[in-house]
């Protein structure tokens, strides 16, 4: 039986109004990508006068912040995530984002004030033995050349290891405070293609003179749904989305190009490849068919985040005893969105799990879709967070 004096919900509600305070500084100034000085100040600032070891500049405006207790030689990382999105907020709120186009629409907010919470009990109490390593991580939305990646390219693994590495994201739709894992593939590869179709303008009237791209790109975006349909086996799960489709500026032109922009998606790796050549062939074979040509820039993006079996569940395990069996769902569905925190993955066994942020859609009710300019992170959830990061790392690096 777990020790009795291992984090419990309860103690970090003393915290609550302290932590939604903070969350709520923090959604009021976003930054983008990159740009989280402002936040990376704060967060290295707090962990430092909490007695940690404060490195900064990782990956950019990273910041790792390193405590020991006792002598054990084992170690955990756990990460959140600091950048905001280019998307102008609408929800009215008080707290509302004062950045004009810039606001927290996915809940990083949340995430960072999370693990802070969690930063300041362990600090506090040290119930555990060993080494604790928190990762406070720019640029997750950035989508190629992500903070994962640059964080991991500038060693810091290597720098500042750990055996294995945990993570979080909210998710609408979900009760809040509900705990959502999936062992093995959880969430899905994204990847960017671009493809411009090269032709001939012409002027309305003399459509035979030309080679018409936007006829081209509309013969391409047809053929590109079957892709999923007829070459994806149907056990399998991918996404082939085309977002944008831009050509022309007047009625009476046909222009000389156009452009098309993709989502693509999948859970596996021989899939992700499948889909990228049947991409590229029926694309160059729509353009050869009309007489056009095609330029293809396809872009990998993040993998699929694949949680390691023995990690994931240990995490839930712990979170049972946190919040009980009627809160965990230990086998939630795949999610079809992608993750940077997959790099971290692929270098250290780990979980990455989800926290339920509401049902309802009404303001304070956490049900908004991430992404969207009423999205609001539930402040709900941050002692609940805060308790579940503090009892992981006392389970992990349990003092003899």
């Amino acid at each position: 039986m777990p020790d009795a004096h291992l984090c419990q919900v309860e103690d970090l509600m003393s915290q609550a109004e302290a932590l939604t305070s903070l969350r709520r500084y923090i959604h009021e100034r976003p930054e983008l990508a990159y740009r989280e000085h402002a936040t990376a100040s704060l967060v290295g600032e707090l962990l430092g006068r909490w007695g940690y070891d404060v490195a900064t500049g990782i990956g950019g405006t990273g910041v790792v912040a390193t405590l020991t207790a006792g002598h054990g030689g084992r170690s955990i990382g756990i990460r959140a995530d600091m950048d905001a999105l280019p998307i102008q907020e609408a929800t009215g709120l008080p707290y509302a984002s004062t950045v004009s186009g810039v606001m927290h629409a996915c809940g990083h907010d949340g995430h960072t004030t999370i693990l802070l919470g969690a930063a300041q009990y362990l600090a506090t109490h040290r119930r555990f033995d060993g080494t604790l390593r928190l990762y406070f991580q720019p640029a997750e939305e950035a989508g190629v050349n992500s903070g994962a990646e640059r964080m991991i390219a500038e060693g810091l693994f290597e720098r500042f290891h750990c055996d294995a590495v945990f993570g979080l994201h909210n998710h609408p739709g979900q009760p809040a405070g509900r705990f959502l894992f999936r062992s093995g593939p959880f969430m899905a590869s994204g990847d960017k293609v671009t493809i411009t179709v090269r032709g001939k303008g012409s002027h309305a009237a003399r459509p035979h003179l030309s080679v018409d791209p936007v006829v081209v790109a509309s013969s391409i975006v047809m053929a590109l749904q079957t892709v999923v349909a007829r070459n994806v086996d149907p056990g399998a799960a991918a996404v082939v989305t085309v977002g944008v489709l831009q050509a022309g500026t007047a009625n009476n032109v046909i222009p000389a190009s156009a452009r098309l922009e993709l989502s693509v998606r999948a859970f596996d790796p021989r899939v992700r490849e499948l889909l990228r050549q049947r991409i590229e062939a029926l694309a160059n074979a729509q353009a050869h068919g009309y007489g056009a040509t095609v330029e293809i820039d396809y872009v990998l993006g993040y993998p699929v985040v694949v949680n390691s079996d023995a990690e994931t569940a240990f995490a839930i395990e712990v979170a049972r005893e946190l919040v009980g069996d009627a809160d965990v769902d230990a086998a939630f569905e795949p999610v079809m969105a992608s993750e940077d925190f997959a790099f971290m993955l692929q270098q250290r066994p780990g979980c990455f799990l989800r926290l339920g942020n509401g049902i309802g859609q009404g303001m304070g009710e956490g049900g908004c879709m991430v992404h969207n300019p009423r999205y609001d992170f539930n402040d709900a959830n941050l002692p609940i967070g805060a308790a579940f990061w503090a009892r992981l790392v006392e389970r992990y690096l349990p003092v003899a």
